[in-house]
């Protein structure tokens, strides 16, 4: 490129960064950054910055405060992904050293940076039920899917990863396997490899998904996918409308919003995300741990099944209510405690 790389403007600098980051990042963490880079570009264009050699802290302190109005989270997330930029900016020289520790990136408490939106234990268990219940939905993608996302508390990319073969009915084992030359890298890369083991109902569900409604295709790398659709592998917005599709609460219950479900424009899937009770993957995971956590699993194994360190899952991931930890987990515990245990 010709000129000086302080010349670049905000946006061609982003360009530049995010080709970069695509070398060692999945296609998601490629499109988070995309997005929240996208609103310090715009607000950038919007105060006249025309090139990078332009950004000081007073510019980053002004940006901090015009996202006054979100949440503690969304505000560390833009703001880490600026530092990130700006980081890069000072590599390739076209920014002043120490710039990028200019980029007042907020601590936040434990509880701020929690998600605590998550698909409910109860309400997975009755959409669970009413779809092995009913044939009409029964072992349809949104189905499957479902009970894939509960039982594992996989990330979508790694379900999205998933080939026909990676799935062991006679064991019930579904396999993550990274394979990042073939359009699938895992979240972790190799570490995020593993085999996770699923209950009996599920296995029957997936093989009955697999008989009754998998597409017989293959991609572009002549790999068969577990989930197919026409064009084989579905994209990632596919499997997100599978999920918002399978979480609406009409499924098993009358429309909480008051909504006609026979006439509900949230039933089609370009507006499935619109329904406020329907659930992103992201959400089925988080609604997952907590629930596996609740059943008796240890952290460590469920950090294992869910390829997170028990760190993150304290952190952002286990959003069980005091009651659900008092009654839940240590029920068993006090149970088991007696005076006849002790030494006299």
């Amino acid at each position: 490129m010709k000129g000086k790389p302080e010349f670049l403007s905000p946006r061609e600098a982003v360009s530049r960064y995010l080709d970069e980051r695509r070398l060692d990042a999945t296609d998601n963490t490629i499109r988070s950054y995309h997005n929240r880079l996208s609103e310090f570009v715009g607000w950038c264009e919007e105060q006249e910055i025309e090139q990078v050699g332009d950004l000081t802290g007073w510019t980053f302190d002004e940006y901090r405060r015009s996202l006054g109005e979100n949440a503690p989270a969304t505000v560390k997330g833009k703001l880490s992904a600026v530092k990130q930029l700006v980081g890069y900016l000072e590599r390739i020289e076209a920014v002043s050293d120490g710039l990028e520790d200019r980029v007042p990136v907020p601590t936040i408490s434990a509880e701020d940076s929690r998600c605590e939106i998550k698909l409910a234990a109860k309400d997975a268990g009755k959409l669970i039920q009413k779809f092995r219940n009913s044939m009409a939905i029964y072992a349809t993608v949104e189905h499957a899917l479902l009970e894939v996302l509960w039982f594992t508390g996989a990330r979508l990319s790694g379900v999205r990863a998933l080939d026909l073969s990676d799935y062991n009915s006679e064991i019930g084992v579904l396999r993550f396997v990274n394979r990042p030359d073939e359009g699938t890298r895992l979240k972790n890369g190799d570490d995020g490899e593993r085999p996770v083991a699923i209950p009996e109902t599920v296995t029957q569900v997936l093989d009955d998904y697999i008989k009754r409604e998998r597409f017989d295709r293959r991609d572009r790398f002549g790999r068969a996918s577990l989930f197919s659709a026409r064009q084989a592998r579905p994209s990632t917005s596919s499997f997100r409308a599978y999920t918002y599709l399978g979480t609406q609460p009409c499924i098993f219950q009358s429309c909480p919003h008051g909504r006609d479900r026979n006439r509900c424009d949230y039933r089609f899937r370009n507006a499935a995300s619109k329904c406020p009770s329907s659930r992103s993957p992201h959400q089925i995971r988080t609604g997952s741990i907590t629930w596996q956590l609740n059943c008796g699993l240890s952290i460590e194994d469920v950090a294992d099944r869910v390829n997170a360190t028990p760190t993150v899952i304290r952190r952002h991931y286990d959003v069980a209510t005091v009651d659900e930890k008092m009654r839940e987990r240590r029920q068993n515990f006090i149970d088991n405690l007696s005076l006849a245990e002790v030494d006299e």
